[in-house]
């Protein structure tokens, strides 16, 4: 999927940018005083980053398959039309 830059930002495309299991992973937020559990904390953000590791294959094996469908798909029409012409003697 082609993504276009304007200005440095992703333009045009109405999608936030995507989180990586990477970036959950090592978040880090600033100490409150009556914060949540640093543990509890980290074992989510270890769930989320799985989810969206499995989420980001997911995503890349049904674009490679809509790429191959649309391959497909391209060539069947191109040997469809081929096939389909009208005679020469027709009012085309």
């Amino acid at each position: 999927m082609a993504q276009v830059y304007r200005g440095g930002q992703l333009y045009g495309t109405g999608r936030p940018a995507r989180l990586t299991p990477q970036e959950v992973r090592t978040r880090t937020f600033d100490p409150r005083r009556r914060g949540a559990d640093p543990d509890q904390v980290r074992e989510f953000q270890a769930q989320v980053a799985d989810e969206l590791t499995d989420l980001h294959q997911e995503v890349r094996m049904l674009s490679q398959e809509n790429d191959r469908l649309k391959r497909a798909l391209r060539d069947w029409q191109a040997m469809h039309a081929r096939e389909c012409r009208p005679p020469n003697s027709g009012p085309w």
